[in-house]
C-alpha cells in the first residue's frame, strides 16, 4: 500500500480541518476533549447532539457504501478524517458501537430487511447500541458464553447476564451473543441476536469504576424478547458473525486513537519540561522510547489496514489486528505508568475531596485495563500462536 497522501487527499484534509474549525465552536466548542477512555459517560446528551450534527453534514459512516447512507470514502480519506478529528480535540462520539462495529457487521452478514431497518438510524445517530459479549465467566474467551436464548413462537426469549457493557444505560439496542442450541459447547450453537433494551426482562446496573466514572454496566436478561428474524447470520452461526465484528473493532478509527495518544505524550513531555523531570536521564530516555513506539504502532496499523483492504481478514492477514492490539495496549499502559513518574509524589494524592482525579491519574488508572478489554493480551497471543504460526492449541477444559 502507498502510505503517502495524494494532492486530492491533502485537499480533502484541508476541507475536514476547515469544517471542524468552523463547527467546533459555540456550545459544541465547549465539548472539545470530552468523553475519552474512562470518561465515556461524560456530557452524553451534548455529545449526542454533536454526533447528530456530524450526521446531518455527512460525517458519519464514511466508509460505508453510498447506497446504505455512507460516503464511500477510500481508506486513506477515512484515515485523514479520523486523524483530523483527533487533532481538533473533538469530543468522543457516542455512536461508535453502532457505526464502527454493528453497521459493518450488518453490511457483511445482515439480511436486506435488517439493513433497511437499522442502518439509516445508525447513520443518523438516532438509535444507540451496546455490545452484549462479555459475561462474568466469559470475558476475552467468548466461547464460554452461557447466556441462552430459545425460540418461542415468532420471538427469541433471552436469559443470562452480560458485564462490562459500555454505555448500556443510554442504548436502545444491544447485539447479544447467546447460546441457542442446548448441549453445545465452545464455538458451536451460538447466535448473534439484536435485542431491544427498553422492555420488561432487561435490567441495566451501572458499575462505578476506580476512575470515578460509570460507563460500564451489568445487563441482566430475564425472559427478554426479540423478533425471530433479528438474528444476524444463521442461527448457530453466531461465532463467525461475532468474530467478524471484532475485526471491524480494530479498523481505521484506531488511527485517530493514536493521534490522541500522541497528544497525551506531547502534553506529558511538556509537563516534564515544566517540572524538571526531563532532566532525569532515565525518564528522558523513556519519553524518547515512547515517541518511537508510537510511530511503530502507527506504521503497523497502516500496514494492517492495507492487508484488510486486499481482502484478508484479521486472522488470515498475518494476525495484524492482534498485533496492533498488543502494541497499542502495552504502549498506553506504560504511558500511564510513566505519567505517574513524571508527575512525582503528587500523583499519589487526589486533587480534591472526595475523589477528584487529574488527567494523569485517570490515565494511569484506566490504562491498567487496556491490556484486558477488547481482547486480553493472553487471548491475542493465543490467536497469533495458534491461527497464524500454527503452534499446538492450548489445553482447554
Amino acid at each position: 500500500m502507498d502510505l503517502s497522501f495524494s494532492p486530492a487527499d491533502q485537499a480533502f484534509r484541508r476541507d475536514v480541518r476547515a469544517w471542524l474549525g468552523d463547527n467546533l465552536s459555540g456550545e459544541f466548542g465547549a465539548l472539545r476533549g470530552l468523553g475519552g477512555p474512562g470518561r465515556e459517560d461524560e456530557a452524553h446528551d451534548e455529545r449526542l447532539a454533536w454526533n447528530r450534527h456530524l450526521a446531518r453534514h455527512g460525517w458519519t459512516a464514511l466508509g460505508w457504501p453510498r447506497e446504505h447512507g455512507g460516503r464511500g470514502l477510500s481508506l486513506m480519506r477515512q484515515v485523514i478524517f479520523h486523524e483530523e478529528y483527533a487533532r481538533a480535540d473533538a469530543p468522543a462520539r457516542v455512536n461508535h458501537l453502532g457505526e464502527e462495529l454493528l453497521g459493518p457487521t450488518l453490511l457483511a452478514f445482515g439480511t436486506e430487511a435488517q439493513k433497511a431497518r437499522f442502518l439509516p438510524k445508525i447513520v443518523a445517530a438516532e438509535e444507540l447500541w451496546c455490545q452484549g459479549y462479555s459475561e462474568p465467566g466469559a470475558g476475552s474467551d467468548l466461547a464460554g458464553v452461557t447466556t441462552r436464548a430459545h425460540l418461542e413462537g415468532d420471538e427469541w426469549v433471552v436469559d443470562g447476564q452480560k458485564v462490562w457493557t459500555s454505555m448500556a444505560q443510554v442504548a436502545q439496542w444491544c447485539f447479544v451473543l447467546a447460546r441457542t442450541e442446548p448441549g453445545t459447547r465452545r464455538h458451536g450453537g451460538l447466535s448473534f441476536l439484536l435485542v431491544p433494551l427498553d422492555q420488561e426482562g432487561v435490567e441495566v446496573r451501572p458499575i462505578r469504576q476506580i476512575t470515578g466514572g460509570a460507563e460500564f454496566n451489568e445487563v441482566f436478561f430475564s425472559g427478554a424478547r426479540t423478533d425471530a428474524d433479528l438474528v444476524v447470520g444463521e442461527p448457530g452461526d453466531g461465532w463467525r458473525v461475532a468474530t467478524g465484528l471484532l475485526g471491524f473493532e480494530r479498523g481505521v478509527s484506531t488511527l485517530g486513537q493514536q493521534v490522541g495518544f500522541a497528544r497525551e505524550l506531547d502534553d506529558l513531555v511538556a509537563l516534564a519540561k515544566r517540572n524538571g523531570a526531563i532532566e532525569d536521564p532515565v525518564l528522558r530516555d523513556r519519553l524518547a522510547q515512547a515517541k518511537v513506539g508510537l510511530e511503530v504502532i502507527r506504521l503497523n496499523a497502516l500496514r494492517g489496514l492495507s492487508g484488510l483492504t486486499r481482502g484478508a481478514d484479521s486472522a488470515d492477514g498475518g494476525g495484524a489486528a492482534s498485533i496492533g492490539k498488543l502494541l497499542w495496549a502495552g504502549w498506553h499502559r506504560r504511558l500511564g505508568e510513566l505519567a505517574m513518574q513524571v508527575v512525582g509524589p503528587r500523583s499519589l494524592t487526589a486533587e480534591g475531596s472526595p475523589y477528584d482525579l487529574d488527567r494523569w491519574q485517570r490515565l494511569y488508572l484506566f490504562s491498567r485495563a487496556d491490556t484486558i478489554y477488547g481482547g486480553s493480551d493472553e487471548i491475542q497471543r493465543n490467536i497469533l500462536a495458534e491461527r497464524v504460526l500454527g503452534l499446538p492449541r492450548e489445553a482447554r477444559p
